[in-house]
């Protein structure tokens, strides 16, 4: 999409969060702030703001939201529907603010002014399906990330592990570590030192084994949305279902 001072007469700057969302209408060729307004981050919030930015612009007009894909998905959805333009920019550091202070009005005069002053802007990433594999992605990073911690643990206790205990680890892989700890039993005399131990390594075991099924089973929604998606794109070297351009 090009510049915004092409489309439109206003641009409406949405800062959001989790509860709430600012919108500050601008001017697009003074970059005066002509209005501004707080709504809840729900659906009569969002009905809310559209009636009071009708009331204030003409038709034309642009919405510049930050996090259009997290914060700002639901405000997205809602004014997309309606048929409005809609323009995405990047959540950015906020400025430092005496006593910690911040400014939800000046954050969304800034965005809209930002969207302003580009060359270019770029619109939200639509569709459903896109949305979802975002989330089993998330999601499968996540259990990914989270067994190999557990695995990371699990070799660490081991080599501080009783010498018994330790002993039937020696020379083994991370993943054959794994299944013998899975396989490890308690026995009468032990020490408390070598009971608890053994309790620790196979409650890590089992998190890091159920955790890359988690991820597993992720993959293979991934995949399925995938072929019914992009079919084409599996046939093309180097192209998988998980790539580093996901991330």
């Amino acid at each position: 999409m090009t510049s915004l001072t092409d489309l439109a007469d206003a641009v409406i700057g949405v800062d959001t969060h989790v509860d709430t969302h600012t919108a500050a209408i601008v001017d697009a060729r003074t970059g005066a702030v002509l209005d501004q307004l707080t709504v809840p981050a729900d659906g009569v919030g969002y009905a809310e703001l559209a009636e009071f930015v009708n009331a204030r612009t003409a038709a034309s007009r642009v919405w510049a939201i930050e996090g259009t894909g997290s914060h700002g998905a639901g405000l997205t959805r809602f004014l997309t529907a309606r048929d409005e333009v809609v323009v995405e920019l990047d959540r950015p550091k906020r400025p430092y603010r005496r006593n910690g202070a911040k400014s939800d009005a000046l954050d969304a005069v800034r965005a809209a002014r930002d969207a302003l002053s580009r060359d270019r802007v770029g619109s939200p990433r639509r569709g459903r399906r896109r949305q979802v594999r975002a989330m089993l992605l998330a999601a499968r990073e996540s259990a990914v990330n989270a067994a190999a911690d557990a695995q990371r643990q699990l070799f660490s206790l081991v080599i501080a592990a009783p010498e018994p205990i330790r002993a039937r680890f020696r020379g083994q892989s991370l993943s054959r570590m794994q299944r013998t700890a899975l396989a490890l039993r308690q026995h009468a005399g032990w020490d408390d030192e070598t009971r608890i131990t053994v309790n620790v390594l196979r409650s890590l075991a089992r998190r890091a084994r159920d955790l890359s099924a988690e991820a597993a089973e992720h993959e293979r929604e991934i995949r399925r949305i995938v072929q019914t998606w992009r079919p084409d794109l599996l046939t093309l070297f180097g192209v998988g279902r998980v790539c580093c351009t996901d991330r």
